[in-house]
């Protein structure tokens, strides 16, 4: 079973920097895409970022060069790194994973970044920026 639980979120002041961490228990799919979302007050949720199985990355282009998605080798643990925080990044910010598109074998394919399926969802994690 797969879950998600987010962590790292606070208050900081615009400019300020923090770390989001997603733990990821039993996602064991390298094949698969890892992502973080966030919904702002009033607002439809957005993808933030990105990466897949090799390592590649997707920015929205609010956060490209202020934002930095990464995970642990063993996909166990998801990063988001926020720089230069700005007001409008003020959300709850959650981690996704996506599901498995088919299975040969003993082995399980998630889909990949390019045509995800996000089934797996934590349970947030809120960030203010203040001015």
């Amino acid at each position: 079973q797969v879950q998600l639980v987010e962590s790292g979120g606070g208050s900081v002041q615009a400019g300020g920097s923090l770390r989001l961490s997603c733990e990821a228990s039993g996602y064991t799919y390298s094949s698969g895409c890892m992502a973080w979302f966030r919904r702002a007050p009033g607002k439809e949720r957005e993808g933030v970022a990105t990466i897949g199985g090799d390592g590649s990355t997707t920015y929205a282009d609010s956060v490209k060069g202020r934002f930095t998605i990464s995970q642990d080798n063993s996909r166990s643990t998801l990063y988001l790194q926020m720089n230069s925080l700005k007001p409008e990044d003020t959300a709850i910010y959650y981690c996704a994973a996506t599901g498995v598109a088919f299975e040969y074998g003993e082995i399980s394919y998630a889909y990949p970044c390019s045509s995800p399926d996000f089934r797996y969802w934590g349970q947030g994690t809120q960030v203010t920026v203040s001015s």
